[in-house]
């Protein structure tokens, strides 16, 4: 992944930048977190709970595997939001012609 997927459309010389390329970038943020999500689980499931000490880093897997579906969440409603963005100026372009 080579840029911010949070950030915005990124323009160069004034044009909007290959909304394509955004998307992408956003599904390479999916699949990483998709993978973090996937240990973060392995390791609640799996993970061997036999002292309390155990049992504070199985929590703390709880909470990563939370925060990691949360912003699975963001970035998903902000990659629709860009798409929908592009459709959008794609349909007033054709009524402007």
């Amino acid at each position: 992944m080579t840029g911010d997927a949070s950030a915005p459309a990124r323009e160069t010389d004034g044009e909007p930048a290959d909304i394509g390329s955004d998307i992408g970038d956003y599904d390479d943020l999916l699949a990483t977190l998709d993978v973090l999500e996937q240990e973060a689980l392995r390791k609640v499931e799996a993970g061997r709970v036999y002292d309390p000490q155990n049992e504070r880093v199985r929590i703390k897997w709880i909470r990563i595997a939370k925060e990691v579906v949360s912003e699975k969440r963001k970035v998903k409603s902000e990659r629709d939001l860009q798409e929908l963005s592009e459709r959008l100026a794609h349909i007033e372009e054709q009524r402007s012609i």
